[in-house]
């Protein structure tokens, strides 16, 4: 994956908003400004497109955000499937809405991971269920975030 475009196209300091699209919620969660640490914000139940992005817009001007890392939801082989084109799709129509720098990423093993420690921690499954999607954001972006450590300094 190159994401030196992305790299190249962000403001040397600025927050970047992660977003897990799903086909009932977006996990949403947000970089510090120095792009260090990712956090969970919360969750946007899915409606017609423009609330949604709405929605997210909101997210991203109020976090003052320069970017956005979107889950690119891949199968275990490395090929698209039906959801992977839909977060294509999601990213184009956001694009059309606001010329913002995107990254699609990938998030194959995100919301598993995120699972597996919850479980792990002894969480409900309706406590899992209420914050797993913001989990799995966060648990995306972070790792969004330490590869452009490692690449791009």
């Amino acid at each position: 994956m190159d994401s030196s475009p992305f790299a190249a196209a962000l403001a040397p300091v600025g927050a970047l908003l992660g977003l897990d699209p799903g086909d009932k919620r977006i996990g949403v969660a947000v970089s510090d400004p120095t792009r260090l640490i990712a956090s969970p914000v919360g969750t946007i139940a899915r409606t017609k497109f423009a609330a949604d992005a709405a929605a997210i817009l909101k997210l991203y001007d109020a976090r003052k955000c320069v970017g956005l890392v979107i889950g690119l939801p891949l199968n275990m082989a490395g090929g698209a499937g039906p959801s992977a084109q839909a977060a294509r799709a999601f990213a184009r129509n956001l694009l059309a809405v606001r010329d913002t720098p995107i990254l699609l990423w990938d998030e194959r093993l995100s919301t598993a991971a995120v699972t597996r420690t919850l479980i792990e921690a002894d969480a409900s499954r309706a406590r899992r269920a209420e914050v797993i999607d913001k989990l799995a954001a966060a648990y995306m972006l972070q790792g969004a975030l330490d590869y452009f450590r490692e690449r791009h300094g």
